[in-house]
């Protein structure tokens, strides 16, 4: 095994975790995506738990929970299921994940021209929560060629600058000229340029701000169009209007920010953290920037006397199969600290 001169490096690269040991070899020692360690430990993540558990729930159609769009039950539907998959460090090569992810194209993607991933397969079911972290891990899983990705991305780049999107008007419109309906906002999801959504009384929504530039950061630079571009831009400017440290973005009744932005935990659903927030800003090259520099320390300030965090936010009972143990040392949550940490320089 590769071993480094750092204990805490040492534990994560451990190979009982495939999933960590391969995110670790990649992101915190610099190995190339395809070298040879750290392919092996992706494909030795499908027969450890929690990957093992989630292709084993999986059925023979490409499915998880029931048959349909996927956003139900929580957790153990298919777009969960897949969620979890490129979180968790699942080899994308592997049949059942590529069943899996030809299942969501064909059953969750809106129909043209949006072109999104929709909760109930309608357009009305369009989330920048949701479309972030499928995208995301789509992206992670090495699905980035497949046109069905790319029209998603565009338009989630789209929804976030408002380019040729109608704004939300209650009630049906008569489809556009050869039976197209026009792209347009709707008021029971994502309902306008930048972040506003339902779900957070149509207030700007961090929680869908942050996974959606992540699955955005995920484009190499010379696969980024002008709109990708533009979207980065818009939610790079929204996610540092408030301090990342304090987390105060608009919440669905104007009153403080919830807990959860300070209880890191793994895999990451719609509730997001101070840690994500970070991380994805610092991918986006925001390392140096010093609106940044506070919410660093502060996870500095709640490192273990090991090195190491501990899960505080966990879905122990949701999911296929439990991700360590809330209250323990986590390997995933020191994973991705250090890696923000490494990337803004703090470390």
């Amino acid at each position: 095994m590769r071993r480094s001169v750092d204990p805490v490096l040492d534990w994560l690269l451990e190979k009982d975790d495939p999933g960590v040991r391969a995110f670790a070899l990649r992101d915190l020692l610099g190995a190339p995506a395809d070298e040879g360690e750290v392919r092996a430990a992706r494909r030795a993540a499908l027969r450890a738990s929690p990957v093992r558990e989630i292709l084993e729930a999986q059925q023979p159609e490409g499915w998880w929970g029931k048959p349909g769009p996927g956003y139900g039950p929580k957790y153990r539907s298919t777009l969960w299921s897949m969620i979890f998959l490129g979180q968790l460090g699942a080899d994308g090569d592997d049949r059942r994940v590529r069943r899996g992810a030809d299942y969501v194209f064909a059953h969750s993607r809106a129909r043209a021209p949006y072109g999104g991933f929709s909760y109930n397969g309608t357009p009305a079911g369009l989330f920048h929560c949701l479309q972030g972290n499928l995208c995301a891990s789509l992206l992670e899983l090495g699905f980035g060629d497949d046109p069905r990705l790319q029209e998603a991305l565009d338009w989630l780049a789209r929804s976030i600058t408002g380019d040729g999107i109608e704004p939300a008007i209650p009630g049906s419109q008569p489809p556009r000229a050869g039976g197209v309906e026009a792209a347009r906002y709707y008021r029971s999801g994502h309902s306008g340029p930048g972040f506003p959504c339902a779900a957070n009384n149509h207030r700007p929504c961090a929680w869908g701000a942050i996974p959606a530039l992540d699955a955005l950061s995920r484009i190499p630079l010379r696969r980024r169009t002008p709109a990708v571009r533009n979207a980065i831009q818009a939610g790079v400017a929204f996610l540092l209007s408030r301090d990342p440290a304090v987390a105060d973005y608009p919440t669905p009744t104007g009153g403080p920010p919830s807990r959860s932005w300070f209880q890191f935990g793994y895999p990451l659903g719609y509730v997001q953290d101070v840690l994500r927030n970070l991380e994805v800003l610092t991918a986006l090259g925001y390392g140096r920037d010093p609106r940044l520099r506070r919410a660093g320390e502060d996870l500095l300030r709640v490192r273990g006397a090991d090195g190491r965090w501990t899960m505080r936010y966990s879905y122990k009972g949701k999911l296929w199969a439990d991700v360590e143990a809330k209250g323990k040392p986590s390997k995933w949550v020191t994973l991705r600290a250090l890696w923000a940490l490494k990337n803004a320089n703090q470390l």
